[in-house]
């Protein structure tokens, strides 16, 4: 038995924030229904292809578990078909741009009236107000939630970061805002609409900033590293470079084969409690007596010093040598990964976080597997589907099309080449 087995999901969305939000609830067991359009499909199965003839990674790997159904929401048998698909689903996820529902002839009040339970999930770039009618991508709900102008060093310029917190974490946030929502109406009989705007996904994930801007009234932020250089602070949150967000100072450190490995590097936190064994460790048992480094707060201004002697160390171990001799002692380390490093690391597989993929068209891939692991749910991570596999199958199985029904629609234009797809 799977969490979500038995809810339906039609899936109206297209490139990265949606079909984020709906695989993860086809993970978890959710029938999710890709609507696409006819001969053309989700925009990314063609972008930033590596193999010729097949679907992009940057398809495959956002709609895994997912079954394709190619329907033209413009024809009036598509709209019909449309209709008996929001009467037997339960969610309909979009990433349209604003009013294209509405231009469609599916507003709230008619999708209420089709499915009174149905809940209507949005992806949109900027929430309500003077912005929402604009279009956005991933690095700019970045630069807009906040992300930007706080990620760098503060010499540079904004920097926006290779973790995708506008599209695949407003994906994230949304697909809890549906799960949410099937709760409630499962005791409330109701649908609701659930907006998952993605400036407000990064604000949320950037918190801590917005703490340190509140923090600034009381104050430089002693454990940024501008202070111990002496450098006045602005009016605003600064770029921080690799300094830790939290209370305990930490950066990123050089370690041996670092000039010839742009990822041999590790991160060292200098936490206070284990700060007499961080002395030991580096060869420093002086700093522990020692009167400027006491307390933590005498240590904030000697930062840079002390990290440089941490990194003396580290250059001389591997980042796997100073997790090895580190961790045992309770001083938090990590080793800065690779891509590479990540695909082929076996744990990750053992999990379930690294999965490879059988696909008709491009072979074996790696991809991302689940990253919540539910005990009572596990995952199997199938491939993503070809552009509209399962059109006569969603038809006929899911809503009750008999052969003289299905002959009228294939008819009508309102689906794809449904021969060829059933073919294949």
């Amino acid at each position: 038995m799977k969490a979500l087995e038995g809810v339906k999901i039609l899936d109206f969305t297209h490139v990265q924030s949606g079909p984020t939000c709906t695989q993860l609830l086809a993970w978890f067991g959710a029938d999710v229904i890709k609507v696409e359009r006819p001969g053309v499909g989700d925009a990314t199965r063609k972008q930033l292809v590596d193999v010729p003839g097949a679907d992009s990674l940057y398809f495959t790997m956002l709609n895994h578990n997912k079954r394709s159904i190619e329907l033209n929401s413009k024809n009036e048998t598509g709209k019909e078909v449309l209709t008996r698909l929001i009467e037997t689903c339960d969610v309909m996820v979009e990433n349209f741009a604003p009013g294209a529902l509405d231009r469609m002839g599916f507003t709230w009040e008619r999708i209420q009236e089709i499915n009174p339970k149905m809940i209507l999930a949005s992806v949109k770039g900027f929430g309500p107000g003077k912005y929402e009618d604009c279009k956005v991508y991933e690095n700019v709900a970045q630069c807009a939630g906040g992300a930007a102008s706080t990620t760098g060093f503060l010499d540079g310029p904004p920097l926006v970061t290779g973790a995708q917190i506008g599209d695949s974490g407003t994906g994230l946030h949304l697909a809890l805002g549906i799960v949410t929502a099937l709760y409630q109406a499962a005791k409330t009989g109701k649908g609701q609409k659930v907006l998952a705007p993605m400036q407000d996904g990064v604000i949320n994930l950037c918190r801590v900033k917005l703490r340190d801007q509140q923090r600034l009234k009381a104050g430089p932020l002693k454990e940024y590293s501008q202070y111990g250089e002496g450098i006045e602070f602005g009016d605003a949150t600064p770029r921080a470079g690799n300094d830790s967000g939290g209370g305990q100072p930490g950066r990123i450190l050089k370690c041996k084969g670092w000039h010839d490995d742009p990822n041999a590097y590790t991160y060292f936190i200098t936490q206070a409690a284990v700060w007499d064994k961080i002395c030991d460790v580096i060869g420093e048992p002086g700093w522990k007596t020692a009167e400027e480094f006491a307390t933590p707060e005498k240590r904030l201004p000697h930062l840079d010093a002390i990290f440089a002697r941490i990194e003396d160390w580290t250059m001389t171990k591997s980042k796997y040598e100073v997790m090895e001799i580190c961790n045992p002692l309770n001083i938090p380390v990590g080793p800065i990964l690779s891509t590479k490093e990540i695909m082929e690391d076996e744990g990750l597989r053992k999990t379930g976080t690294i999965v490879e993929v059988e696909h008709p068209e491009r072979g074996t891939y790696v991809s991302v597997g689940c990253p919540i692991k539910l005990s009572e749910s596990p995952v199997e991570v199938t491939r993503s589907p070809l552009l509209g596999e399962h059109t006569v199958e969603i038809l006929s199985e899911v809503l009750g099309y008999d052969g003289e029904e299905l002959a009228k629609v294939v008819e009508s234009g309102a689906v794809g080449d449904v021969n060829k797809a059933a073919a294949e």
